[in-house]
């Protein structure tokens, strides 16, 4: 990586900490301002990175996977997280508004065309946005596929996961009474959502302490809580989109609209051992998608952290640079 190369905690190489050159509250409408930044080199190739969740918000550590001589780097919250206001607030925000949402970022940013880097919830996002406008998308470089299926909320929501990891989900269900665990997004729900701050907070770190613990492969098992203003958004926001179904039909589901992709090059990074998004949803997408590669990471869960995954990511940001002419970027 050259000298611009700096080891994380776990020894995957990454690029040395990059400052912003641009922070911005951008004004979405409805009451809502997203945070947007701006990374690396103003005439740079343009990649936009979509942060998981819904509801986690962008890190520094996100900026890292590119070279910052190379990259004109874009990051933001999505509605309701991080630096982003009104905090962990729900109303008016959907899919289809973080969609209306990227847009205006890439107008207010006057690029025509960016690669797409997304991972979790971010992959999903990425892959509806560039089904929703595919002249906007040079490139998708997504990790850890989640397609919002109901098949995929029912591995992690009800004992899938769980039968991996007991003692967790015994943690995890505990505190919902018995009758109410035959659907444990619904009873999250109704006490994310009560009027009592305390028994939010309570059940927003239960429901954000179970997604940490299975997130690197690393864990041996131990419950990993969250600060309380990050746990609320992260639960709320998330349980909020799983609720409805991340507000897809049977017309806007992910699958079903691939051709209008097919064209468009992709690389997915997917961990063998990821508990929360299995790589059964990663080979789905991929054997309907000609112009993709699928990299299974062997000893690989799901976080961006893991070394195989963020090595594999690196490689790619590495390759791409150099197709900047044949990407039309």
């Amino acid at each position: 990586m050259d000298k611009a190369a700096a080891k994380n905690s776990r020894g995957g190489k990454l690029f040395a900490p990059i400052r912003p050159y641009d922070q911005q509250m951008l004004d979405v409408g409805d009451g809502h301002q997203v945070y947007l930044e701006q990374c690396g080199n103003p005439d740079g190739i343009p990649v936009v990175v979509f942060h998981g969740g819904p509801g986690g918000g962008c890190s520094p550590t996100m900026r890292q996977f590119f070279n910052p001589e190379d990259y004109r780097i874009i990051l933001f919250d999505q509605r309701g997280c991080g630096r982003s206001k009104p905090h962990a607030r729900i109303k008016d925000n959907t899919t289809w508004h973080l969609i209306k949402d990227i847009e205006l970022i890439r107008e207010a940013l006057h690029i025509d065309r960016w690669i797409v880097f997304g991972g979790s919830w971010g992959a999903t996002l990425a892959l509806i946005y560039a089904q929703s406008h595919p002249r906007r998308v040079a490139y998708l470089a997504l990790r850890g596929i989640f397609l919002a299926t109901e098949d995929e909320l029912a591995w992690f929501y009800g004992g899938g996961a769980g039968k991996f990891f007991p003692e967790l989900w015994e943690r995890f269900t505990r505190i919902i009474p018995t009758e109410e665990h035959d659907d444990l997004i619904k009873a999250y729900h109704k006490r994310l959502f009560s009027r009592d701050k305390a028994e939010q907070s309570l059940y927003a770190k239960a429901w954000t302490g179970w997604e940490n613990a299975l997130a690197s492969i690393d864990n041996p098992g131990h419950h990993i809580e969250s600060p309380a203003a990050y746990a609320l958004a992260f639960a709320r926001l998330e349980n909020h989109y799983f609720s409805h179904g991340a507000f897809l039909d049977e017309k806007t589901q992910i699958l079903a609209n691939m051709p209008s992709i097919a064209h468009i090059p992709a690389t997915i990074v997917q961990g063998r051992h990821d508990m929360i998004c299995p790589p059964t949803s990663a080979y789905a997408l991929h054997k309907r998608w000609p112009s993709s590669e699928l990299k299974m990471i062997h000893k690989a869960g799901h976080a961006l952290s893991e070394d195989g995954i963020a090595a594999e990511l690196l490689r790619l940001m590495d390759k791409l640079k150099r197709q900047r002419d044949t990407l039309g970027l």
